[in-house]
């Protein structure tokens, strides 16, 4: 049985505030209190209201199997509650306007709201995923407002995991109006996106760019620039990106693995399929990888 969404106010900005955590009873202070607002997370969606924004339930909406977090304090003082369930479970509350995912929703939301849903999905899914000691296989306890689980066997204290991983828009040293994307072996044949990969044991992010960059495109890049950065719970990243220019652009060729093709685009095409005039299907707006590519076609500095 699901509970009716009671409303659907925006999240407005959130104060992670951090040593909040600490605060042994600090979930069941924030469930006491009737201002408390919660973002429900089932796997990596939400449930929205009627105009497609984020829908915000009271802590009485909620079922019971649902694995709390504390995600902030708004600006009035109320706390933002997380409320994980796994992603086969039925809908835990009803949503007017469906449910969406963050692959899809996040570039269309408020920034406001998108800062609340990275966390939200990102601890949630955590909550959810890795209920046991990973050392010696006991369930843990939550702590730290549902930002640290502690092993009642081993002692051992365990917290989200977080990836990094970069994630690179090439250019040509010798044309700056072309701009050099891959198709995964897992995507439709017109969907191009920016080379990414984690970076790997002892390595720089530097490293991670040119290693990646070869490995993938089969060129070697250099004038590395650093753009910015962004959580990415797919499954548990920091994506890092960069942009770099190609030294040797003739040679550019797909691994054959996970990239199964290559191809340079003039700005004319870019420009177009972020217009949706052709049939170059491009990362979603939600993706840092989105914003790579949008800053190179406006030649942002």
């Amino acid at each position: 049985m699901t509970v009716p969404v009671t409303s659907s106010p925006r999240f407005g900005p959130v104060d992670r505030s951090p040593t909040e955590r600490m605060t042994d009873d600090l979930i069941a202070q924030a469930q006491a209190d009737p201002r408390t607002m919660v973002l429900v997370v089932r796997g990596d969606a939400v449930p929205l209201a009627d105009d497609g924004g984020l829908a915000a339930v009271t802590v009485a909406d909620v079922p019971e199997d649902a694995v709390w977090a504390f995600l902030g304090r708004r600006p009035d003082g109320a706390a933002v509650l997380a409320a994980a369930f796994p992603p086969d479970r039925d809908e835990p509350v009803a949503a007017p306007g469906g449910w969406g995912a963050l692959r899809a929703i996040g570039g269309d939301l408020p920034a406001d709201d998108t800062a609340v849903l990275m966390p939200a999905v990102a601890l949630g899914r955590w909550l959810v995923d890795a209920p046991f000691c990973p050392a010696c296989g006991t369930r843990t306890d939550l702590r730290h407002a549902g930002w640290a689980r502690h092993c009642p066997q081993c002692g051992r204290e365990h917290f989200p995991r977080t990836d990094p991983a970069v994630i690179v828009a090439v250019t040509r040293a010798d044309d700056p109006d072309l701009l050099l994307l891959g198709s995964n072996a897992l995507w439709g044949a017109d969907r191009y996106s920016c080379f990414a990969g984690f970076a790997e044991a002892g390595e720089s992010l530097e490293d991670a760019v040119v290693r990646e960059v070869r490995e993938e495109a089969g060129v070697t890049v250099g004038d590395l620039r650093y753009r910015g950065s962004q959580g990415w719970p797919y499954p548990r990243s920091l994506m890092l990106g960069f942009t770099a220019a190609a030294t040797a652009p003739e040679v550019a060729r797909a691994d054959g693995e996970e990239i199964v093709a290559v191809r340079w685009f003039t700005r004319t095409e870019i420009g177009d399929a972020l217009a949706g005039r052709s049939a170059l299907q491009l990362p979603g707006p939600a993706s840092i990888a989105s914003r790579l590519i949008r800053e190179w076609h406006d030649d942002r500095p």
